[in-house]
């Protein structure tokens, strides 16, 4: 079955997108994200060395973008302005790279988004040519004006980044996938292959995690194991599942043809 997500027009086999940061080192990063499969990952510009440090060890050299679709972040940005100048940066490094993630957070405890400044980050970014992923809220009208600006996906969160909470509020993320045409993919508090799994059951286009796989006992059984649910999860979507009751007067066995007992 070819069921591929297409973000900006380009298609890809993998709806499980994954971070490069909090590993041990490049290798173990390495050897988890080619676990997972995934085709798309994230890297925060202001925490991982993508040519600015010319004298340190680079992710590029461990996962190659003629290999990996590269989508730099905003990860550590609070203004509009911050966010803006970090991915034109990326731009740069990456030789005109417009596939970006936009983050702009609210709070450095809960680092939950600053929707204001994330509605005015993304509209200068789109007038800039790039293609824009964005970190928002789980709020259908956030998500609807993002849209309405020109982002290429949605990617509201389940609960707080790096909290490993799954997802809190499965209705506002229907209402999400309901409202919006551009694929919805949810973004941080997986903390669990089921999360994974229930996420692309409710009608979700992609799961993007870096914590539940970096922060697991074994990142790389870890990565395998939600390359898993994401498929499976995807599959039981398209599948269809039985509609949810009390109790069922049917049974799952047929009646018919059964022995009956002997009259006295």
């Amino acid at each position: 079955m070819k069921d591929e997500l297409v973000i900006a027009g380009k298609s890809y086999g993998s709806r499980l997108l994954i971070g490069t940061g909090k590993y041990r080192d490049f290798a173990q990063t390495r050897a988890a994200v080619e676990a997972s499969g995934a085709e798309i990952v994230t890297v925060a510009i202001r925490r991982t060395n993508i040519g600015q440090n010319a004298n340190e060890p680079s992710l590029l050299d461990a996962l190659p973008p003629s290999k990996f679709t590269y989508l730099p972040n905003t990860a550590g940005c609070y203004s509009a302005e911050d966010a803006v100048r970090t991915l034109r940066l990326a731009r740069e490094l990456l030789d005109g790279h417009e596939l970006v993630k936009l983050e702009v957070l609210g709070d450095p405890h809960t680092l939950y988004p600053n929707m204001p400044e994330t509605l005015k980050a993304a509209e200068q970014l789109v007038q800039e040519g790039f293609k824009v992923m964005v970190y928002c809220s789980d709020d259908p009208i956030q998500a609807q004006l993002l849209e309405k600006i020109g982002c290429v996906a949605i990617m509201p969160l389940a609960s707080l980044i790096g909290s490993g909470m799954g997802i809190l509020n499965p209705w506002n993320l229907q209402l999400v996938i309901e409202k919006i045409q551009v694929p919805v993919i949810v973004d941080a508090g997986v903390g669990t292959a089921s999360d994974a799994a229930i996420a692309m059951e409710l009608g979700c286009d992609g799961v993007l995690m870096n914590t539940a796989v970096a922060a697991a006992r074994d990142p790389v059984m870890m990565a395998r194991a939600m390359k898993k649910a994401v498929e499976a999860g995807r599959e039981a979507f398209l599948a269809g599942r039985m509609p949810k009751k009390l109790y069922s007067a049917a049974p799952s066995s047929p009646s018919e043809g059964k022995i009956a007992p002997k009259a006295a």
